[in-house]
């Protein structure tokens, strides 16, 4: 026996994953943009239409930013050296984290690079504090959303808990979730919850102000109160008046946010905003900020001139831009009685199909038509669950809309 039998094993799964296509490895290759309105992915020669990015508001593009990542880079350099506590923090990672604070109207901010790193940063810790041995231990319950992002279930597999330790509750059932935290007093300390504020493969957004009520009701039932947190991954930039996220949508407050840049701000990296006691143990807890190198220079000073925009008349109008794009597109879905997911009014527009290799059929005519969609399949949705990512993006407009309703029709009716 010897590692070739090993690789024998790998090439079997492989061939097992391929059989139910479930295989996500063959990934386009995009070679640019077109600098048309709007842009187009340029693969292999041939123009195609995005819809299946998480560019929210196309600020990928957008020149404000791309001058200021060049002005960043031009004054820091195009990499940070080494991670902060060795070679420090340029101030522009610090200006960031500021304006993170007062954008999301939080104590604190710190920032990842990237949401999931984030996530698996910022969970563990709060669990179970930085070391088994820590006074930040103590019998915690942690209560999870049955949808959760895997970045969420792998940071909570992380922490090792007993099973009496973890908690499933109903996607967006809080009567559901009330129950589990209404038995868990008097045998826990403390109670995490955490859950999606907005979910990626539906776009439908959690009930975070019947959350919030929860945590009033029974917080101080626990020894060490309930901390609720959220990853706002998707909801940032898109939901509410001012683009803060699923919190302001709700209009409620979170004790920890996780967001990111890499979507509707149109960079890169993660970030966490909190109160300023939290912030701190983060930062002196956190293994993915402690030994992980920041945000690019440049990738920061694009981000702050994102966050700048957002909060402009500029910013406001380009909301309303992708608000007016994702009702015309589900009205016409709608009227050509496509199925979608119906509770969604964010980007993420699915098309449930429920089959995967139909769902692949599909979304490669939809390429041979001329558009970039995504298949989703098991394990990143539930079995049987198969849909086509729609991904709306404020650049889009009727004609391009037009377009691919009357592609997708064609395409379900020769396939479906």
């Amino acid at each position: 026996m010897s590692s070739k039998n090993f690789f024998s094993l790998l090439s079997y799964e492989l061939e097992r994953i391929d059989s139910l296509g479930l295989s996500k490895r063959q990934e386009k290759v995009i070679e640019g943009f077109t600098r048309k309105n709007p842009p187009k992915a340029i693969i292999e020669g041939k123009n195609y239409y995005i819809f299946n990015s998480n560019d929210y508001l196309s600020l990928c593009f957008h020149p404000r930013l791309k001058q200021k990542e060049k002005e960043a880079s031009e004054k820091y350099g195009t990499g940070p050296g080494a991670v902060r506590f060795i070679s420090g923090t340029f101030k522009i990672h610090k200006d960031l984290e500021k304006a993170l604070a007062r954008f999301h109207q939080k104590e604190e901010a710190i920032i990842f690079s990237s949401a999931f790193a984030a996530n698996q940063g910022v969970i563990f810790p709060l669990i179970v504090g930085q070391t088994r041995n820590t006074v930040v231990s103590d019998k915690v319950l942690v209560v999870s959303d049955e949808l959760n992002h895997r970045s969420i279930i792998d940071a909570i597999r992380l922490a090792k808990l007993s099973k009496e330790q973890k908690a499933i509750f109903k996607h967006l059932d809080t009567e559901n979730l009330e129950s589990i935290v209404k038995n868990a007093i008097g045998n826990f300390d403390r109670v995490l919850i955490i859950t999606d504020g907005v979910f990626s493969m539906l776009g439908e957004v959690q009930k975070l102000k019947k959350i919030a009520d929860i945590k009033k009701r029974y917080d101080e039932r626990f020894k060490n109160g309930i901390l609720i947190v959220v990853d706002d991954a998707h909801g940032v930039g898109v939901l509410g008046k001012m683009g803060r996220g699923s919190e302001e949508e709700e209009e409620c407050e979170v004790d920890v946010l996780i967001g990111t840049f890499g979507k509707a701000f149109g960079t890169d990296g993660g970030y966490v905003v909190s109160k300023k006691i939290i912030i701190d143990y983060l930062r002196e807890s956190a293994a993915t900020y402690i030994y992980s190198n920041n945000l690019t220079p440049g990738t920061a000073g694009a981000s702050l001139e994102a966050i700048k925009i957002l909060q402009e008349e500029e910013g406001f109008q380009i909301r309303k831009k992708l608000i007016d794009n994702i009702n015309y597109f589900k009205k016409l879905a709608e009227n050509e009685k496509i199925p979608m997911a119906a509770n969604s009014f964010h980007p993420i527009q699915p098309v449930l199909i429920g089959d995967p290799k139909k769902t692949k059929k599909i979304v490669k005519k939809l390429f041979d038509y001329g558009f970039l969609t995504t298949a989703i399949s098991y394990p990143v949705v539930p079995q049987g669950r198969d849909e086509i990512r729609i991904q709306i993006n404020a650049n889009h407009n009727e004609k391009v809309i037009d377009l691919l309703i009357k592609s997708l029709k064609e395409v379900m009716k020769k396939i479906i």
